[in-house]
C-alpha cells in the first residue's frame, strides 16, 4: 500500500470524524461525545522504537464516549517495519474510565482493551489490557503525572507474554503557552527464546521534550522530543540502530 493510499484512508475517517461531529446532538441525546484529533509526526515512535523506518507519520485517533465512562475507538497510522508489509496500522480500543472520589486528588482510574492491528500483516497482530491512573494539578496547576501498566500474552503477535510500565509528567510554563513533556517506560517479555531484543528480554524507554501551544489555536500542540531506548545495538545494522537510539522527533497534533 502507498503512503498516497493510507493518508486517504485516514482522510477519509476524518471526513467520517466531521460527520459524525454534526451530529453531535444526537449523540448528546444518548449519552455520547465524540471526539479525536490528527498528527503529523517527523517518526512514529512506539516505546521508543521507530515504526516507520524513522519516516514521517499521519496519524488520527478516534473515540466515541458514553456518559457512564465507557469508550470505544480507533488509532491509525502508517508503519514500515522494513519489510514489504505492513504499511497501515489500524487499532481499535474499547475502555472505561472513572474519576476516584474517595481520593482526595481525585484520581482518574482508565482500564481497557487495546488491539494492534495491521491489515496486511494479521499474522503480527496482538491484543494487550491496560490500566492507567491519572493526577491532574500534583505539583502545580495544570500539571499531569500519568502512570500505566500493560499486559499481553502475544507481544508483537510472537506468542510471548509481556509487561509494560510506564510513568510520565506534563506542566506548562505558567501562561507562556510552552510546557514540558518525560517520560520513563521499561517493557520486558518473559520467554525471550520467541521474542527478545537483541538479545536481551528488557529494555528502558524515555522521552524529554518541550511543548507548545498557540493561543490563537488552542486545539494544537506542537511537540520537539528527545526519544530513545537503551537496547544493546551491538551488532546491528545502520537501520536497526537508529531504529532504537535516542533522536529528535516533531510532532504537530490537532484535537477536536
Amino acid at each position: 500500500m502507498k503512503f498516497s493510499t493510507k493518508a486517504l484512508t485516514l482522510a477519509v475517517l476524518s471526513s467520517t470524524a466531521t460527520i459524525a461531529m454534526a451530529e453531535d446532538t444526537t449523540l448528546s441525546q444518548l449519552g455520547l461525545s465524540f471526539s479525536g484529533s490528527a498528527a503529523l509526526t517527523s517518526d512514529y515512535r512506539f516505546r521508543g522504537v521507530t515504526q516507520a523506518q524513522n519516516d514521517p507519520a499521519v496519524q488520527a485517533t478516534f473515540a466515541l464516549t458514553h456518559s457512564s465512562g465507557l469508550y470505544a475507538g480507533i488509532f491509525g497510522s502508517n508503519v514500515n517495519f522494513g519489510g514489504p508489509d505492513p504499511h497501515l496500522e489500524l487499532d481499535p480500543y474499547i475502555g472505561y474510565s472513572t474519576a476516584l472520589e474517595g481520593f482526595a486528588s481525585k484520581p482518574v482510574l482508565d482500564v481497557g482493551l487495546w488491539y494492534y492491528n495491521y491489515p496486511s500483516a494479521s499474522d503480527l497482530n496482538w491484543l494487550e489490557l491496560y490500566g492507567k491512573l491519572t493526577f491532574k494539578n500534583a505539583f502545580t496547576e495544570g500539571d499531569s503525572i500519568l502512570t500505566n501498566i500493560n499486559y499481553t500474552n502475544d507481544y508483537a503477535g510472537a506468542d510471548a507474554s509481556s509487561w509494560n510500565v510506564n510513568a510520565g509528567y506534563s506542566v506548562p510554563f505558567g501562561s507562556t503557552g510552552f510546557g514540558g513533556v518525560a517520560n520513563v517506560g521499561y517493557t520486558v517479555v518473559t520467554d525471550d527464546d520467541k521474542y527478545n531484543f537483541n538479545g536481551d528480554d528488557n529494555y528502558v524507554d524515555w522521552k524529554v521534550g518541550v511543548t507548545y501551544v498557540p493561543k490563537s489555536i488552542p486545539s494544537l500542540t506542537a511537540e520537539l522530543a528527545a526519544i530513545g531506548t537503551n537496547t544493546d545495538t551491538d551488532g546491528l545494522t545502520n537501520v536497526a540502530k537508529r531504529a532504537v537510539e535516542t533522536g529528535a522527533v516533531f510532532t504537530l497534533t490537532k484535537a477536536f
